[in-house]
Formats: structure tokens, sequence, C-alpha cells
């Protein structure tokens, strides 16, 4: 069943899962998915929180009565709850993080998403969330909008290993990659050890295709031919940018100084789209030093039936280039797709954080009221 997660492994690709719930850690599966499938890291966010706390299971109830007990507001309990589950899931993992040196083993959680433009508090919150886990193997998530930026940069030149959310479009991932760069200076001019601050850019995939394949259907004729080729040429130019980056002179003083390159992660990997290999985003992304965070439905697809063979990304950036050509040729705007993208990301994720909030608050009142 393992084989192809194992090959992923062995081609320099880190087999995270996208998704955590107190279910999963209570019942022993996420400890058992790190045994059995290679799974080395956890992403969550304000969607699969909700999932998880909003889905009705029991597991929740005892840490919902202590609050509701104590009458603390719905934030706080929001807040107690979801670093409770990234803490367990970090102490689950912390082997995975001492084997690996720090490199895996992480545990991701985002900052309030209504802060998403906001950077001094998102700084604050990240601070907070920081100290509350209280595991060196947790990941703080910043998205990277334009008020973003600055805090991504603040926050790691602070020692806070940050996994930075929500890119879609080359030219921010550049800019994440320079907010990273200015961090680890930041960093270093403090006298921290930079060895210790770790990151990820979470670059969205199969989003791009869902909306610029919209856009091609509008457009018709020719256009079709274009269908689910954006979202893989798009991560891979950005692997292309990842090593030009990485290997600048500005790069290389600060790997001189003990720094951890910010490694691409794959975020979306799910394929929304029937018609296509459900493994799409996960074979045909491979390259060394990358990480892949996967639904648990794309990890077991790639377990059973993923075929393997080897870098798929960088013998590919002609024809990478060559389909983002095409696709402007045909009337695609790049930059209002990727815009789009990220506006539609905060507003989801605003929405799933609302509903979570909704269903603790109704959770609290009931619990006061003696109902459960």
């Amino acid at each position: 069943m393992t084989d192809a997660l194992k090959r992923l492994s062995d081609e320099g690709v880190a087999i995270w899962l996208d998704d955590l719930s107190r279910e999963r850690l209570n019942t022993g599966n996420l400890a058992e998915l790190v045994q059995t499938k290679h799974v080395v890291g956890v992403t969550t966010n304000p969607t699969i929180f909700q999932k998880a706390i909003g889905g009705g299971h029991s597991s929740y109830d005892a840490q919902l009565r202590d609050l509701a007990v104590r009458k603390v507001t719905t934030d706080e309990a929001v807040r107690m709850i979801t670093t409770s589950d990234v803490r367990d899931a970090a102490d689950v993992l912390r082997p995975v993080y001492d084997a690996s040196n720090g490199r895996d083993g992480r545990v991701s959680i985002e900052v309030d998403p209504r802060l998403a433009h906001q950077t001094g508090p998102t700084v604050a919150e990240a601070k907070q969330l920081w100290w509350l886990v209280d595991r060196p193997n947790v990941f703080i998530k910043i998205p990277a909008t334009k008020a973003g930026l600055p805090a991504i940069a603040e926050v790691l030149g602070r020692g806070i290993s940050v996994n930075v959310t929500l890119i879609f479009s080359l030219e921010r991932y550049r800019a994440v990659m320079d907010a990273f760069l200015t961090g680890l200076e930041k960093a270093k001019a403090a006298g921290l050890d930079l060895s210790q601050i770790e990151s990820v850019a979470s670059f969205f995939v199969s989003r791009v295709d869902t909306e610029i394949d919209k856009r091609l259907s509008k457009i018709g004729g020719e256009a079709a031919a274009l269908k689910s080729k954006a979202a893989l040429a798009n991560a891979r130019l950005a692997y292309q940018a990842y090593e030009e980056v990485f290997s600048s002179d500005r790069w290389n003083a600060l790997e001189a100084a003990g720094a951890k390159a910010q490694r691409p992660l794959w975020a979306s990997t799910g394929v929304k789209d029937p018609a296509l290999p459900d493994t799409l985003y996960v074979t045909e992304l491979v390259a060394p030093g990358t990480v892949n965070t996967m639904p648990e439905a794309t990890l077991d697809a790639t377990g059973d039936h993923g075929v393997v063979t080897g870098d798929t990304i960088t013998p590919n950036y002609a024809d990478a280039k060559a389909v983002m050509d095409a696709l402007a040729a045909v009337g695609v705007d790049y930059d209002d797709v990727v815009q789009v993208l990220e506006d539609e990301g905060v507003e989801k994720f605003e929405q799933s954080w609302k509903e979570l909030l909704d269903t603790v608050t109704a959770s609290l009142a009931s619990f006061a009221d003696g109902e459960k």
C-alpha cells in the first residue's frame, strides 16, 4: 500500500496530512499514519477545525463543559480547544521532529483569519500562539497577504517558525521568500540561533485550475486544450523561483550562519475535477526539498495507485512557461486570477472561523444550561 508513499519520501518530498481532529488523536489514527504511511507533518486551518469541532463528535464535550463552567469567552474557548489539539499532535510527531533534526514532525496552526489584513495584530497573535502551544515543532501559519508579508518577517525575526499560507502567485511567492530572508537577517542581528528557525511556503495548487478552467470554458474554442494545465505549470515555475532565490549570495550568507531554506509546500492538492487523476497534484509535483500536504483521500490514493517516477518539476520548466504564455494569449488574466483566489481564500477561512465561533458559542451555552 505504501510503496508509492515511500518512493515519494525517498525522492525528497515530505508527506504531511492536511487534517486534524481530536478523534484522530484519541483513536491513535494520527500515530498510525505516521508509522504506516510515511506522514511526517500535519497542517490545519480554520475550515479543518470547523469540521472537526462542528462535526458533532463527543470528544470535545469534556473540555467544552469545563470551559462553560469557567464562563470563558467564545474566542478563548476556541483557542483553548484548537491549541490543545495542536499540542497533542505535536507530541505525537515529536519523534519525527527529533529524528529529522527539526526539519519535519511539524504541526501548523493559523492566526485568526480575521486578522489577515492587519500586520500588528497578526504578529501579536503569532507570538501568543507560539507561547500557548509551547512546542518547538509547531508552525504558526500566516497568510501571504500584503499585510502578512511584514508580519512574516517580524515573527521569523523573533525566532518563531512560520508556515506562510494562501500563496497563489509567483510574484507574491517571491515576496514571501524575500520576507523569509529579511526575517532571518533580523534574527541573525538579534543573535538568535538560525538553525532553530524553520519555515515552509504553502503554494496552493488545485484552486488555480478550478478558477482558470472556469474562465477557459467561457472563452471556448481552442482555449479548452489548456484546461487542467495551469496549476502544475504555476507550481513548477514557483519551484524554479525557489531554486533561484536559494542559490543567491544573500541566501548563501544566511546558510553559512546556520539557516535552513524555506521549503515550498504544495497545498490544496486534492483534485477537484473528478475527470482528472486523483493523484495528479502529488505525482506531478515531485522534487527534492518539497512538502506535499494531502487530505487523507489523496494520501490513500497515492499509496494505492500513485506512480512516482522521480523529479517531475525541474525537467518541465520550459513547458510550464509555455502553458502560462498560452493562457495569456487566449485572454486569461493571471493577475486577476490570483487576486480572486487570495480574496476567496481569506473569505473562506473567515467564514469557517465564524461558523466555528457560532458552534462553540452554542455548545458553551448548552453546557452552561445543563443541557448536555
